[in-house]
């Protein structure tokens, strides 16, 4: 007949599995971040490719109507496609990494409404 447990035996459980599972839970806190930031940099890339776009349309140069409609900083992030008067324009963003020295992600790419990236 086995011995019912008592409270020494079960003493410490809770913390172990707490101990288990914090890791998990920062792994997913960080791979949502990251999604989080991805999202940011697309939209921060459509609103470059409607604005280049629209700077095309006017006579002014697309890439430059593109990197004025981004944050500052993030110009640098930018790689405008085609080149200046050809179309469809394309805008890529470098998405950031969440932890610095995670290789390097694939850019997000993005185009005016109607147009496919």
């Amino acid at each position: 007949m086995p011995r019912p447990l008592t409270r020494s035996a079960s003493s410490g459980q809770a913390a172990v599995e707490l101990l288990a599972l914090v890791p998990a839970v920062a792994v997913l806190a960080l791979v949502g971040w990251q999604i989080v930031v991805g999202a940011h940099a697309w939209l921060h890339a459509a609103g470059a490719a409607r604005a280049g776009e629209r700077g095309a349309l006017v006579g002014a140069d697309p890439a430059e109507a593109a990197r004025a409609a981004v944050p500052e900083g993030w110009g640098r992030r930018l790689a405008i496609t085609p080149a200046a008067g050809e179309r469809p324009l394309r805008v890529h963003v470098r998405i950031p990494a969440v932890l610095p020295g995670l290789p390097p992600t694939r850019p997000v790419v993005a185009a005016p409404r109607g147009q496919r990236p």
